[in-house]
């Protein structure tokens, strides 16, 4: 498998270092407010990866991803709405975790919270300080960025190119404009944790530090996030794990690209930006994880309505197959004839295929494509098989809910109310197509219509009909 590694700026083979078992640390939310769509991005990118790992490569996946419970905007969060810190966190980290359930994205091996791991940061930052790497100043303590080695081989961003006030934070008790903040000394009403420098909480590029190497160990294979993330915090990361110990840190940094919202990167600063679940209230979560899919995670994906109806209908095609082929066959057992033998044969160029897009960078763009010409092969195999040949058809489908499987696709065994919802409208959608066909424009409207009054729209493609639900 090759993957692309910030770290060193290109594309390098990537295998587990040791007993088969694959460390992936992954920044997760501060829980100060709902996940807007562009932060839904690496979860589902970086999700699907450690499913293909996990079922193509059969690696062990260690999968830790924090949860930030206390951080500035927590704070702001607390004096604006009168909820405590904690208050906040809890609702919003409750929301996180419904929001994977919703998703069908598989729960992290572990998600600690940075509040639980206070003490090990200020055991951290004080070793810091013992080494020289960092100072304190009135109760904060920095990190000496000058004392780094190798400062900025991620970002690529040296010291003498940096503009103070580029995400930095500015402070005339800094030695320098770059220095970055390890402890924040208390102020009044926020929360607080003992320290040799007086009471206050660590800083946010600590915490990534300690608790992947606490879940991981050893195994510190995969470090991601968004490619927001690489400068400063990714980057902070690397100065402090490599001043604290000479081990080494994370062998490959992977970044997808950000979402783009009317031409502009989604923030939530800017108010250009749609909240994760009020998506998922229009769309179910196979649409969402397709679409988001669909574009290689390195590169920016523009959201739009369009997009996401376009990847309805693709996947309704084939959802259709695949009602469609397993209603036939249900009741049919044997083994498929001459001709049906060599169509299951020839299905294994479409597995080779998907596993060699997957393995080039994770290429899911060319692995859906993969799954499309899949489709458009089983359908022109169902159009003149007869007989025992038909079974074959079971195969096909088999390999479907195999490749989806990684990328959150058609699986089996799914359960839910929007899975349900979804399955249902499409079969609404596919007995006004027959109506239509027998020229019972009367009936088809009334499903058109009376779909309409429950705020479902249908609109007609050259691709086939797709639904989409009007947002409440």
């Amino acid at each position: 498998m090759q993957l692309y590694n910030t770290l060193t700026k290109r594309v390098q083979p990537f295998e587990p270092q040791q007993d088969r078992t694959v460390g992936m640390y992954v920044c997760g939310p501060t829980v100060y407010d709902h996940l807007h769509i562009g932060n839904v991005r690496p979860v589902l990118v970086f999700g699907a990866l450690r499913r293909y790992l996990e079922r193509f490569k059969n690696w062990r996946v260690l999968y830790v991803q924090n949860v930030t419970d206390v951080d500035d905007r927590l704070i702001k969060r607390s004096a604006e709405t009168g909820e405590s810190v904690a208050a906040i966190a809890e609702k919003y980290t409750r929301a996180y975790f419904d929001l994977l359930q919703a998703l069908r994205v598989d729960r992290p091996t572990a998600s600690p919270l940075a509040t639980d791991h206070v003490r090990e940061m200020v055991d951290f930052i004080a070793l810091l300080v013992q080494r020289g790497h960092a100072y304190v100043r009135d109760g904060d303590v920095y990190f000496r960025v000058e004392s780094a080695k190798d400062y900025g081989s991620l970002s690529g961003r040296r010291l003498s190119e940096q503009e103070a006030g580029s995400r930095v934070e500015i402070s005339e008790a800094k030695e320098d404009p770059f220095d970055f903040t390890l402890w924040k000394a208390a102020k009044s009403g926020e929360p607080s944790w003992p320290s040799p420098w007086g009471d206050g909480r660590p800083g946010w590029h600590t915490e990534c530090v300690i608790m992947s190497r606490k879940y991981l160990g050893s195994h510190l294979d995969i470090h991601a996030g968004g490619n927001d993330l690489v400068f400063p915090h990714h980057e902070n990361e690397i100065a402090q794990a490599t001043a604290a110990s000479d081990e080494p840190f994370f062998r490959f940094w992977l970044h997808n690209g950000m979402l783009h919202f009317g031409g502009e990167e989604m923030h939530k600063s800017l108010g250009n930006f749609r909240y994760a679940y009020q998506i998922l209230e229009v769309y179910d979560a196979e649409t969402v994880s397709y679409f988001y899919l669909s574009r290689h995670y390195r590169k920016p994906l523009d959201f739009s309505d369009e997009g996401l109806r376009a990847a309805q209908a693709a996947v309704a095609r084939v959802r259709r197959l695949i009602g469609d082929v397993e209603a036939e066959l249900r009741n049919r057992h044997g083994n498929a004839g001459s001709d049906g033998g060599a169509f299951s044969a020839s299905l294994q160029g479409f597995r080779a295929r998907y596993v060699a897009a997957m393995d080039d960078d994770f290429n899911t763009v060319d692995a859906v494509a993969v799954i499309q010409d899949l489709v458009s092969e089983t359908n022109r195999f169902r159009e003149t098989a007869t007989g025992e040949d038909r079974l074959a058809l079971r195969d096909a489908v088999l390999l479907l809910r195999e490749l989806g499987g990684p990328l959150g696709l058609f699986e089996s065994g799914t359960s839910g109310a929007s899975s349900i919802e979804a399955g249902l409208l499409d079969l609404l959608v596919d007995l006004r197509r027959e109506l239509r066909a027998r020229k019972a424009f009367d009936l088809s409207d009334r499903v058109r219509d009376q779909l309409a009054e429950l705020g479902v729209d249908l609109k007609d493609t050259e691709q086939g009909t797709i639904w989409s639900r009007r947002a409440s």
